[in-house]
């Protein structure tokens, strides 16, 4: 068994020194995340994989789902920072949809540019999250894996922490998606994490399975990650407006 001293750990005695070693250990689980899918990641493994025994590693969290609820809630938030920037560009790519249209009187105006708007912004959103497996593996494994053997206590921490970050989301999307309302962008921030989750994994299946679809009849059965979640969320936001 391994131990601090024989991995040139000292224990962490100040809030700076905790901090470093859970984000070693968030590292670790980063690192393994992309060889192998969660559920095949125990905290022997990342133990291991730390250089730590699995009781230090309990010392920063108490459970393997522990430090993938942390990994997700820390993805998840910089990519809200991330994607703010990345919205921010759209807005003039939304006006210049919207200006180039042909139509005819001014509520068919605002009515183009709110849909010009929406398929840039939610279009962003998918190429967004595209580019982070690590966030869409987390959000794939959520209800299937992680919330399956944990505390009334540790699913409370995690949901207070994760919802408050889903209202930020939310929040940022009302800035970009006119006639949103804070209702209504919560509820797309939450097709948003369900879609992810459901196309995820058959965007990117086993050997296989990808073997097999490279037969002409079940060309079909390929799933653009990007271009799918893209469209479900401009036909979410369609349906949460005209819901108003």
């Amino acid at each position: 068994m391994t131990d601090d001293r024989a991995t040139g750990f000292q224990r962490a005695r100040s809030a700076e020194q905790r901090e470093i070693r859970k984000q070693a250990i968030l590292d670790a689980a980063t690192q393994l995340l992309g060889e192998m899918p969660v559920s095949e990641i125990s905290l022997r493994e990342l133990s291991r994989r730390v250089g730590l025994s699995k009781t230090n590693v309990v010392r920063y969290f108490e459970t393997r789902e522990a430090v993938f609820f942390e990994l997700l809630n820390r993805s998840l938030a910089r990519w809200i920072e991330e994607l703010s920037a990345e919205l921010a560009a759209t807005d003039a790519s939304s006006a210049d949809i919207a200006s180039s249209a042909d139509i005819a009187s001014s509520a068919d105006i605002a009515s183009s540019a709110d849909r010009a708007s929406s398929a840039v912004v939610t279009d962003t959103l998918a190429r967004s999250l595209a580019r982070r497996p690590l966030l869409c593996d987390l959000f794939s494994a959520l209800g299937s894996e992680l919330e399956r053997n944990i505390s009334a206590d540790a699913a409370r921490e995690f949901k207070l922490a994760h919802v408050r970050l889903l209202r930020e989301l939310a929040e940022l999307l009302r800035r970009h998606i006119a006639g949103l309302t804070p209702d209504t962008a919560r509820e797309l921030v939450s097709l948003a994490v369900v879609y992810t989750a459901g196309l995820w994994p058959f965007a990117h299946p086993s050997d296989a399975v990808a073997e097999a679809q490279r037969d002409p009849g079940l060309i079909d059965t390929k799933v653009d990650f990007p271009a799918m979640l893209g469209r479900a969320l401009h036909l979410a936001v369609t349906g949460l407006l005209r819901s108003r």
